[in-house]
């Protein structure tokens, strides 16, 4: 199956919770980049968030490793995943107050 056409999408943006959430799936016969994503905390304390890409929230398809994020900060995360059809982004937090924003492009 050849892709042709890229378009650039957000493809989720979404308050983090202590259980595991799912914050995008792959549409079938499509795949997905993932080239930003940026966590931001709104709390006065640090928050320890994972986000797992892949096939589901096991430690094989952990791409942010349950990092902690400071109070009142930003962690940006730059480079390059490759998506398959039905693949996930999920993200999990140890407490609450921590949003992800992940953007990247579908190709179809």
């Amino acid at each position: 199956m050849a892709f042709d056409v890229i378009t650039p999408v957000k493809l989720g943006q979404a308050s983090i919770t202590v259980a595991v959430a799912n914050l995008y799936t792959v549409p079938a016969d499509t795949r997905t980049f993932i080239k930003s994503i940026d966590i931001a905390n709104t709390t006065s304390a640090a928050v320890r968030v994972t986000v797992y890409v892949g096939d589901g929230a096991a430690a094989a398809n952990t791409l942010i490793p349950n990092v902690s994020i400071p109070a009142y900060s930003v962690m940006a995360w730059r480079g390059a995943q490759i998506l398959n059809a039905t693949d996930t982004i999920q993200t999990e937090a140890a407490a609450v107050g921590c949003t992800i924003t992940a953007s990247g492009g579908e190709a179809v």
